[in-house]
């Protein structure tokens, strides 16, 4: 589990004192959020019996942000994704004027339906341009996407990472610890295919994907516009597919360290 992470972090010169001081931490919320599970706001003594960390570095601990965008708050992502469920519907839609009078739609339309008016359609215009995944010309806009995966941007990137990692791992760590009901958690694995297969196995679930991410985008949007502003759940579906030479993983793997002789002649 750990494995990726430390490669990633490695990949951008993360050290082991940064990540020693975010595994610290994410140890004092955790100890914390488990100890309020339980109905009681913990001390000082009880965060640090808990995670093993000494009380002089649990009271020294302050909770930072990590900075990144928050993905599932984006009212850029919730515009574009009725932007794209009406692209869906009727193409014609790829090119909105951005403003404009009377029924047909437009931007401006889109962009207040989405983020409920609580964001100017002129900002979420500009960064969804930023982002490269509209265009802008002569008072219109054209979709320049087929999902709100902001590839030209590393700290957008880094936060869909974060946020899709995370609630894969909760929907498996949930199921794990024996929670009810269990959460939606599967894959299909072979192996001892060709790489071209691997690939064509690929495009084939993300044909399939598209169509069910345009059904639950459809659903969300309805329950999301049919909810009153208390509603404060969330839920995330998602897929993904990894490949890779089997082989070659191998050969890179570490070999692990012959162990040292103990002194002892077997009998």
């Amino acid at each position: 589990m750990l494995r990726p992470l430390v490669r990633l972090a490695l990949a951008f010169g993360v050290k082991h004192s940064h990540l020693d001081e975010l595994l610290r931490d994410i140890l004092v919320d955790e100890a914390r959020r488990a100890w309020l599970e339980k109905g009681t706001e913990p001390n000082i003594s009880q965060i640090s019996v808990t995670t093993g960390l000494n009380r002089k570095v649990v009271t020294t601990k302050v909770r930072r942000s990590d900075g990144l965008p928050q993905t599932e708050a984006s009212a850029e992502a919730k515009t574009l994704t009725l932007w794209l469920q009406m692209v869906a519907e009727d193409p014609k839609h790829r090119s909105l004027p951005i403003m404009g009078e009377g029924r047909a739609p437009t931007f401006e339309a889109i962009a207040r339906r989405a983020s409920r008016g609580n964001v100017h359609h002129r900002a979420i215009l500009d960064e969804l341009v930023r982002l490269k995944m509209a265009t802008e010309h002569d008072g219109h806009t054209e979709l320049a996407a087929a999902g709100f995966v902001p590839a030209g941007d590393l700290r957008g990137m880094l936060a869909f990472l974060g946020d899709n990692t995370r609630d894969h791992l909760l929907a498996g760590v949930s199921n794990t610890m024996g929670a009810a009901p269990a959460l939606l958690e599967r894959s299909v694995f072979a192996s001892g295919l060709s790489l071209e297969d691997c690939e064509r196995i690929h495009q084939f679930a993300r044909e399939r994907w598209d169509g069910l991410h345009h059904a639950l985008a459809q659903e969300m949007r309805q329950a999301y516009e049919a909810a009153d502003e208390k509603a404060s759940a969330r839920i995330r579906i998602g897929i993904y597919t990894y490949y890779a030479d089997a082989a070659i993983e191998r050969a890179e793997a570490p070999v692990a360290a012959p162990s040292k002789p103990s002194g002892r002649k077997a009998k």
